[in-house]
């Protein structure tokens, strides 16, 4: 016959040999092939299962990233309100604290320039009545140079002396 129409002797024996084919296949090979798709199936279902898995725990992290976010910035504003509140509590007591010291130093001075000016006013009595003193000899020794001056002095003395 020709190359387009086979010969009932080739069509006889092609089915003979792909029916022995068929049934070595079928004998040796089938089962481990569907096997291998089945066990390629079951990681394939498995692997979109873990990555759908890991997609919901990546959103579940990055939810809990957010919070953990927004509860470090409250903690950070907390903590720079208590350090401002802390700063100004600080410069106040140290202005009280001047203002105490200061006062206290003024007062101190105040006491101290007092003691000075009653000091310095005893000490100008004292020399004051020294000086008194002093003159009030100069003249009693001028005046009791003569004898007749002393008489009459002791003569007055005793006049006011009776009348007293």
């Amino acid at each position: 016959m020709g190359f387009v129409t086979p010969d009932y002797g080739t069509i006889f024996w092609m089915v003979i040999i792909f029916g022995i084919t068929l049934f070595i296949l079928k004998k040796f090979a089938w089962r481990p092939i569907l096997t291998a798709l089945k066990d390629r199936e079951n990681n394939i279902a498995e692997a979109l299962a873990s990555a759908d898995k890991a997609r919901k725990e990546v959103a579940k992290m990055k939810t809990n990233q957010e919070a953990i976010l927004d509860e470090a910035r409250k903690e950070k504003n907390e903590i720079l309100k208590e350090a401002r509140e802390l700063k100004t509590k600080i410069i106040d007591e140290a202005k009280t604290t001047a203002h105490a010291e200061g006062l206290k130093i003024v007062e101190t001075a105040r006491l101290q320039i007092e003691a000075e000016k009653t000091a310095a006013i005893t000490e100008m009595k004292k020399q004051l009545v020294d000086l008194s003193v002093l003159v009030a000899e100069k003249i009693i020794q001028q005046e009791f140079k003569t004898d007749k001056n002393q008489e009459k002095l002791v003569e007055k003395l005793i006049k006011d002396l009776k009348f007293n």
